[in-house]
């Protein structure tokens, strides 16, 4: 008697669900940090989307402005004569955002500073979705109140699409860095991006989730 044929899939589309259902996980999928839902997003949800289609009167949801992506950039010349305040610069800018850096390197050489082309010169994080609204709310609620004579900060540093970059000075406004254990105090770029379409609509947009402008 003839063996019966192993019956297989003839729709390529049954195939192709078959792989999906044993696919590996996606990363964080099921871990402890997936599990956290950020303080910032339901006050966005919940709050400052219904005041933002009042104030300019969308139609729609999708209309709304949101946080996109949180960068944090951090400029260590220093790193030329001193590998070493590098690697801490690196290792504080993962303990601030909760995420490994990425180590900028110079594009260019440069004579008068000692720069070769392709020298690491700093370092990069790009925050998103969970860890973009954790970031953005300790920096509004902690870090921010903890500079000296702090009065707020500049409602002009917008690039007229709605996004905005703070310059801060030294990274001791962070909590999570111990001032005993620091080798060199620098400062960094924080840049907010946004999907407003104007500087108006972007500085409504943070200022409703708590950041601090001067007025």
């Amino acid at each position: 008697m003839a063996k019966e044929p192993k019956s297989r899939s003839s729709k390529p589309s049954e195939r192709k669900s078959a792989k999906k259902e044993t696919a590996a996980p996606q990363l964080d999928q099921g871990s402890e940090e997936s599990k956290f839902r950020p303080r910032l997003r339901d006050m966005y949800e919940q709050q400052v989307v219904p005041a933002l289609m009042k104030e300019f009167g969308y139609g729609n949801v999708m209309q709304v402005p949101k946080l996109e992506r949180v960068v944090l950039n951090v400029g260590m010349g220093e790193a030329i004569q001193n590998v070493k305040l590098l690697e801490s610069a690196v290792t504080e800018l993962g303990m601030i955002t909760g995420q490994k850096p990425v180590v900028t390197r110079a594009k260019k050489a440069i004579a008068g500073f000692k720069l070769r082309q392709g020298l690491p010169i700093g370092a990069k994080v790009t925050l998103r979705s969970r860890r973009m609204y954790e970031f953005f709310d300790r920096l509004v609620s902690l870090a921010l109140p903890r500079i000296r004579d702090f009065r707020g900060v500049s409602p002009k540093a917008f690039d007229g699409r709605g996004n905005y970059t703070l310059g801060l000075k030294e990274q001791l406004i962070f909590p999570e860095i111990k001032y005993d254990e620091v080798a060199s105090i620098h400062g960094m770029d924080i840049t907010v991006v946004t999907t407003a379409k104007t500087n108006d609509e972007g500085k409504a947009l943070l200022k409703h989730l708590g950041m601090p402008f001067r007025t």
